[in-house]
């Protein structure tokens, strides 16, 4: 069968990582780079595609292509992805999938009138605990969940927040959640569903002059499939990343999955349960003085390729994407009020 096309728009970090990716994919074909930087200032010379400055100009070329990805500054990823749906291809959209669950619904809508497939991307759910997890919680291992509490503390100072990048800009980035977070936030309602009786604190401790948002929030939650939970999170730890971590009460036992970015098993006691050996997480995606996430950006392009060529089942579907943008919103709305 033919390989799958696929052009990246977004040539910073990520957007590097998803070229890195489809590149190494026999099934997969790289056709085309954008980004609104010189192609020279951009450290891609390693791939021989059409490079374009923006997607408008992509669009209108006349390649062929069959997924667009989407790597680029957070406020860019529902109207890009609104174009390459309006122009018949599928779309592999970064984290958030939008700044607003109106965008994201907008996205979804044009996804379902022009018949095509929208991907977000939430790399960490591949970890091996997250997979392990999610097998315990659908096995009913830990009987009723009584309460979830996920912690998330980072490193984020003058290194990340330079005065030219978009990262801190609230139109651009919108905030810690979407940017930092909304992988946990995932991982969280991927296990347990949605939540309600949201209370939430934010405040901006040492980032008034780097930052146009919070870098420290409080909150507390009901699950409405039951159950209460909590996240705490900073991006105020010094030097670097201490810790991402999820810990689980349940009726039958516990569990909790910490390190830098929940891939490690922490603690783990269950009634008649042995606990089994986990293949290693891969390593965070390196941004020189920073860690984020797990480099399982490979896996996101084999999903896309089994979806649109064996018509197997999608990792994380538009609506989960939303799930998590509209999460994030109601957080940010609560705290408005306190």
């Amino acid at each position: 069968m033919n390989k799958i096309k696929f052009a990246v728009i977004g040539c910073g970090h990520i957007g590097k990582r998803h070229a890195e990716m489809i590149t190494r994919n026999d099934n997969a074909e790289l056709i085309a780079l954008v980004d609104v930087k010189n192609k020279s200032d951009l450290n891609i010379s390693q791939y021989d595609v059409p490079f374009f400055n923006s997607i408008e100009s992509f669009l209108s070329s006349g390649l062929q292509c069959d997924v667009v990805n989407i790597a680029t500054p957070n406020a860019f990823h529902a109207p890009q992805a609104i174009l390459a749906l309006k122009s018949g291809n599928h779309v592999v959209i970064e984290k958030p999938m939008a700044l607003s669950k109106a965008d994201a619904e907008l996205v979804i809508f044009t996804a379902l009138h022009h018949q095509k497939i929208v991907f977000a991307v939430m790399q960490n759910r591949y970890s091996p605990p997250s997979i392990w997890i999610r097998q315990l919680v659908e096995q009913n291992k830990l009987g009723k969940i009584f309460s979830v509490h996920i912690n998330s503390f980072w490193n984020r100072d003058e290194r990340y927040y330079t005065k030219d990048s978009w990262h801190g800009k609230k139109d651009l980035d919108g905030g810690t959640l979407f940017t930092q977070f909304s992988h946990f936030i995932d991982i969280m309602f991927w296990l347990f569903g949605d939540i309600m009786n949201i209370q939430s604190v934010i405040k901006s401790f040492n980032h008034e002059k780097l930052t146009e948002f919070e870098d420290s929030g409080v909150v507390n939650f009901e699950f409405v499939n039951g159950g209460v939970g909590s996240f705490n999170f900073s991006t105020s730890v010094y030097d670097k990343n201490m810790e991402s971590s999820m810990t689980i009460i349940g009726e039958k036992g516990s569990v909790k999955i910490g390190g830098q970015y929940m891939n490690e098993v922490e603690y783990c006691h269950i009634k008649d349960y042995v606990m089994p050996i986990l293949e290693p997480t891969n390593p965070g995606n390196d941004y020189g003085a920073y860690k984020g996430s797990a480099q399982n950006h490979h896996f996101v392009i084999e999903n896309v390729i089994d979806v649109i060529k064996y018509k197997k089942a999608i990792s994380t579907n538009a609506l989960e994407g939303l799930k998590v943008v509209d999460i994030i919103e109601r957080i940010y709305k609560s705290a408005e009020k306190n």
